[in-house]
């Protein structure tokens, strides 16, 4: 802490907005850079509880759940044609390997994706029509 400034208990370094990357990796919120985007693993908070910007403002939509279920889909089947022709495993092996990199990476991706989203409908002041 130094002359006057007050702590910050986030992990932000105080530079003032973060950048997509940051915001996208930690769920920052992009008008004061504190970890309070999300109040769930997907679910975004109604609103930040450092600065009070309006989360529910932004549309992100389910846009990014379609295209990480083709991108992690085409992945894992990519992955498992390869597997079972290279080793030929049991069925379960498939099951216990595929089943929670399925979800790691669908919900990690959503996370990331959503986040990043909403940092540039924020960056860009976006909105509906006629708003």
């Amino acid at each position: 802490m130094q002359d006057g400034q007050p702590a910050s208990d986030s992990s932000h370094d105080g530079k003032g907005q973060p950048t997509l990357r940051e915001a996208a990796l930690f769920g920052l919120c992009p008008q004061c850079g504190n970890r309070t985007l999300f109040s769930g693993w997907v679910s975004f908070d109604s609103r930040c509880r450092a600065c009070g910007l309006d989360f529910t403002r932004f549309n992100v939509g389910d846009g990014p759940a379609a295209f990480l279920t083709l991108i992690v889909g085409a992945i894992l089947v990519g992955l498992a044609g390869w597997l079972a022709v290279a080793v030929a495993p049991p069925w379960w092996v498939h099951v216990i390997l595929w089943l929670p990199l399925g979800l790691a990476l669908t919900l990690g991706g959503l996370r990331l994706s959503k986040a990043a989203l909403l940092w540039s409908e924020y960056r860009q002041k976006a909105g509906e029509a006629g708003r």
